[in-house]
């Protein structure tokens, strides 16, 4: 007989917040530090037009290439811009550029991923074949002969073209991974009950691959963020909008280097590798997260104040080894000595009871 047990409020939430906790201990340094750097380039994002001390665009002939002062904390540029100014913006515009190439590409893998593992046959054939034409087209040159011809050079056609350039290998991966869902025993049971193709591919395959989607989103956002900026360094994109790859244009252009002007470059070169590495931290704490091969390797055991992990050496530890001379022991085991006295003491006969 089954008894319903209803919980107190704040035993259902304190289940809740263990849960939660559950989770984000469950996360890698990895991941941690990743979410950390991105959440703080959010935060710029949002309130980085707001608090910007001066307008990007606005040009002083006075504080023309001024370095770094109280006035301008980090200098202007050669036509007396603040470069604060532009960078709080720029990382705004090179942000959501990236996160709408993310959802765009990331659509379209998981649309012709899922239908093209699920449905098989010929449908399999054709989406696998035009995942491969993309495949093979070089994505740089492609995309400089693409936005040279566009007449439009605004962030709307950058967003589109790398969108639709950038879902190719997200899709070949989920089609691995939906050829492989849909073949076990709970799809084959929710098939027999009758539930449609609409009911198995959302309810019964996609839960189960949504860490995937999540990595080959990150992954699409860094492709995004390092291709927007090379495209915007080149001059194929709006010179009067400010991101992070303009600023690097108008650096080169003016000769910020030449005259040693470090302070126009270097913040937004910064800027983007700090923004791509916390991207690539994210993903891959979010592939140890998802893969739980990964997740214990990356987890390990410790052994003598060390984490040891799989692919690491075996440690041959000697018994009554001091506290205070751990580490003294611990690499004196690794010695010919202790490990010849290890393998003698191994073979030798024993004695019977």
């Amino acid at each position: 007989m089954a008894v319903a047990l209803n919980l107190p409020e704040h035993l259902a939430t304190g289940a809740s917040r263990r849960r939660h906790g559950e989770f984000f201990r469950q996360l890698s340094p990895k991941a941690k530090a990743g979410g950390v750097i991105l959440l703080l380039f959010v935060i710029v994002a949002v309130v980085g037009p707001y608090v910007a001390p001066y307008n990007p665009s606005a040009q002083n002939v006075v504080a023309a290439a001024a370095a770094p002062s109280g006035a301008h904390l980090l200098g202007t540029t050669t036509f007396g811009q603040d470069v604060l100014s532009q960078l709080l913006v720029g990382i705004r515009a090179t942000l959501v550029l990236s996160l709408l190439v993310g959802l765009i590409a990331t659509a379209l893998s998981v649309v012709v991923g899922i239908s093209a593992g699920f449905l098989g046959g010929w449908w399999d054939e054709v989406l696998s074949l035009l995942s491969n034409v993309f495949l093979v087209l070089p994505a740089l040159p492609l995309l400089v002969v693409l936005l040279g011809y566009i007449p439009s050079r605004g962030d709307t056609a950058t967003i589109l073209v790398l969108g639709l350039l950038g879902w190719p290998w997200g899709a070949r991966v989920i089609r691995a991974q939906t050829l492989s869902i849909r073949n076990r025993d709970f799809v084959a049971s929710a098939r027999e009950t009758g539930d449609s193709a609409f009911r198995l591919i959302f309810f019964e395959i996609l839960p189960n691959e949504v860490s995937l989607i999540a990595a080959s989103f990150v992954s699409t956002v860094i492709y995004a963020v390092g291709t927007s900026v090379a495209l915007a360094f080149l001059g194929l994109a709006d010179e009067n909008s400010w991101t992070l790859g303009t600023m690097l244009y108008w650096a080169e252009a003016q000769s910020a280097l030449q005259v040693n002007a470090w302070w126009w470059f270097v913040p937004p070169g910064v800027c983007v590798a700090l923004l791509a590495s916390g991207l690539v931290l994210l993903n891959f704490g979010i592939d140890e997260l998802g893969n739980p091969r990964l997740r214990d390797a990356a987890g390990g055991s410790r052994i003598e104040g060390r984490r040891w992990r799989p692919a690491d050496p075996t440690p041959v530890l000697r018994a009554g080894a001091p506290a205070h001379g751990r580490l003294a022991g611990f690499l004196s085991s690794f010695s010919r000595r202790s490990l010849t006295e290890q393998s003698q003491g191994a073979s030798a006969p024993r004695s019977g009871r």
